[in-house]
């Protein structure tokens, strides 16, 4: 039976990859979390039941801790999504994106690369460390072309230039090491679980309270939307057949401008949720973040000629999806709510206006 060790399996996108894996294959899975503000075990119903399921609390910084955890579990794979993840935050306080991002993808890297080095040939042949990264490290586009896997990169963040780095260090340990890596980049990712400080989860629960729905500038910032399932399925794709040494871009095909999102949102929560509607009179554009990207767009050509993939959610079913799960699983997001994070605007510098408890905007 293989074993893969998923770093970051508490996290959103991380606790989807888990799900999987232990609902659609037979494989040992190994989530290493260090169960920081937005992780969360309660993504991961059933899990702690499940024979195949092992949880380390582990800060992928602790170098002795990794060399035990690989010495123990004898993994087959990484899949690695331990990161810090929001650019607001990123702005306020980034010291803790370039410990976790660079230096514990450093330290995860040498890990995996000192076990990798010891293990028998045929489980060195089949062994991969797969890097989760987004798309936000190519920059910002204008109103036409798409980020493929050749973009130069041109991060414009704190925490795009550390997600920028730890994919400059994954590929240096495999061009210098030999180490078998893969690389994926993703576009922006909504769905079941997701920790509210992000615009999509923000706006439901913000709807749904009958608060300020926060809209950064004048919302005409564009993202590629993904559904993170359909990411989950992509990143268990990649580590199965991808080839070593390649990135391959997951993008949704699905561009919309934020203030679009927020009022299909609130379209939704009328149908959904009617009692408040309508929701749109909600809408509260607030000031603009420090480097706002203007426009993320994710070429997917790659991954859908070479491994057959392509998202099965259109941004239409997978937001109905997602509006309908969260309002089934008040108690998940109550329980977020009620403790570390309340919903207020996070990553405010001087060059920004705050504005009391109106949440992180996109």
């Amino acid at each position: 039976m293989k074993c893969i060790l998923v770093t970051g399996g508490a996290g959103f996108i991380g606790s989807a990859v888990v799900r999987q894996l232990l609902a659609e294959t037979d494989v040992r899975v190994v989530n290493l979390d260090k169960l920081t503000y937005a992780a969360n075990l309660a993504s991961l119903p059933g899990a702690v039941d499940n024979h195949r399921y092992a949880f380390e609390r582990v800060d992928i910084c602790d170098s002795d801790a990794l060399r035990r955890v690989f010495a123990e579990h004898q993994p087959d794979a990484v899949m690695h999504l331990a990161a810090e993840s929001h650019v607001d935050r990123s702005i306020d306080g980034p010291g803790d994106f370039i410990q976790t991002n660079i230096v514990g993808t450093y330290r995860l890297l040498e890990a995996a690369r000192g076990y990798w080095s010891t293990l028998p040939a045929d489980r060195k042949d089949g062994f991969r460390f797969h890097h989760i990264s987004t798309d936000e490290v190519f920059g910002t586009l204008g109103e036409d072309g798409f980020f493929t896997e050749t973009t130069a990169y041109s991060p414009n963040s704190p925490y795009s230039a550390s997600k920028a780095s730890s994919d400059h260090l994954v590929r240096a340990w495999h061009e210098t090491y030999g180490l078998p890596v893969v690389l994926t980049n993703c576009s922006n990712n909504y769905g079941p679980y997701h920790f509210p400080e992000k615009l999509i989860p923000l706006v439901i629960l913000k709807g749904l309270a009958g608060e300020p729905l926060p809209v950064y500038g004048k919302g005409d910032n564009v993202r590629d939307w993904l559904y993170v399932e359909d990411h989950a399925r992509a990143l268990r794709l990649v580590l199965e057949k991808g080839r070593i040494g390649e990135s391959y871009n997951i993008g949704g095909h699905n561009e919309r401008t934020n203030i679009a999102v927020v009022r299909s949102i609130c379209a939704l929560l009328d149908e959904l949720a009617p009692d408040g509607a309508p929701h749109d009179r909600l809408i509260t554009f607030v000031t603009d973040r420090p480097g706002h990207d203007k426009r993320y767009a994710i070429d997917a050509d790659k991954i859908e000629r070479e491994l057959g993939w392509r998202p099965e959610e259109t941004f239409e079913s997978g937001l109905r999806k997602t509006v309908a799960w969260y309002l089934a699983n008040r108690p998940w997001w109550e329980a977020v709510r009620n403790g570390s994070y309340c919903g207020e605007r996070l990553g405010l510098t001087e060059a920004a206006t705050p504005t009391s408890k109106t949440g992180g905007a996109a």
